[in-house]
């Protein structure tokens, strides 16, 4: 009975051995198979990461283009908005300046133009009469003399007094 009883046990043993290769085997086929994933993951998870990238890129160079566009078209609807606005302020002012009588920038600078026309007329005429005029003789300078001097000394300090008075 021992004997059957070993016999058997080797026979279980040997069956257990063959299973327990099989397990070992299946459990290394599946390591192997793990690492081959890993590595193949590795491998397309840098090409994946690369295309990522590059999608990302273009759709940030997309929509910068609509962002810059839509900016550009709301500036060109604001800045015409602004013109308006100040064109109504403009005339507003305007109105308002000319009902006070204050002259307008134009008005000035017609007067300024009529000036100096009138200046060019004035410098002709005193033209034509320093041609027509003789020379005035130059006039004659008269000395005081001695006995005025004190007077008019007495009557310079007196004048500043005179004004202080008033």
């Amino acid at each position: 009975m021992v004997k059957k009883l070993v016999v058997k046990k080797l026979k279980t043993v040997g069956k257990d051995s063959q299973l327990s290769a099989t397990i070992r085997e299946s459990a290394q086929q599946i390591w192997l198979a793990g690492l081959g994933a890993f590595a193949k993951a590795q491998e397309e998870g840098n090409k994946v990461f690369d295309a990522l990238i590059r999608e990302g890129e273009a759709i940030q160079k997309r929509t910068r283009k609509v962002t810059e566009d839509k900016v550009t078209e709301m500036a060109s609807k604001a800045t015409g908005t602004w013109d308006k606005l100040e064109q109504v302020f403009e005339s507003r002012v305007a109105r308002s300046l000319n009902s006070l009588g204050v002259p307008t920038k134009d008005d000035v600078a017609q007067l300024a133009r009529r000036v100096a026309e009138l200046k060019a007329e004035v410098e002709k005429l005193n033209g034509k009469a320093k041609l027509a005029a003789p020379k005035a003789a130059a006039p004659k300078v008269v000395k005081p003399r001695k006995a005025a001097a004190p007077r008019a000394r007495a009557a310079a300090k007196a004048a500043p007094a005179a004004k202080a008075a008033e």
